[in-house]
């Protein structure tokens, strides 16, 4: 069951500027991110950004709780997008009801978009509108 959804869009541009600034790596992206920004570049640290950002609304509260370091973006071998989750992060999503997170993530024009699905079982002690309606 799908039990959050989140997207988000950000300007290449705009973190080209950013991250030459240390203390902004440092506050939004982890070790192993900045590993990988360090050797892709701008590109890379948007779609970073983009995805936390699509996790985050995924999680239905922002980053409220939890920083963008609690949510690390990494690539498997084949290059897929993956997140683990930590502190309030995985906390949300252990409340939730949260098994397992799906990013994508694609840059075209100078821009970076990231789409985030949880799956899960049915969030305890929320209102499942769908499941409400659907029943009438």
């Amino acid at each position: 069951m799908v039990i959050g959804v989140g997207t988000d869009l950000m300007d290449v541009a705009r973190m080209e500027t950013s991250i030459q600034k240390e203390h902004f790596l440092e506050r939004i992206f982890t070790a192993s991110e900045r590993e990988r920004i360090a050797q892709r570049g701008a590109e890379t640290a948007a779609g970073f950004f983009a995805a936390k950002e699509a996790v985050a609304k995924a999680l239905g509260t922002g980053f409220s709780g939890f920083s963008t370091r609690h949510i690390e973006i990494r690539n498997d071998d084949q290059g897929k997008p993956l997140c683990t989750l930590t502190e309030g992060a995985l906390e949300r999503f252990m409340a939730l009801g949260g098994k397992r997170i799906h990013i994508s993530i694609s840059h075209a024009d100078g821009f970076a978009v990231a789409f985030c699905v949880m799956e899960g079982s049915e969030a305890q002690g929320e209102w499942n509108q769908c499941a409400q309606h659907s029943s009438k």
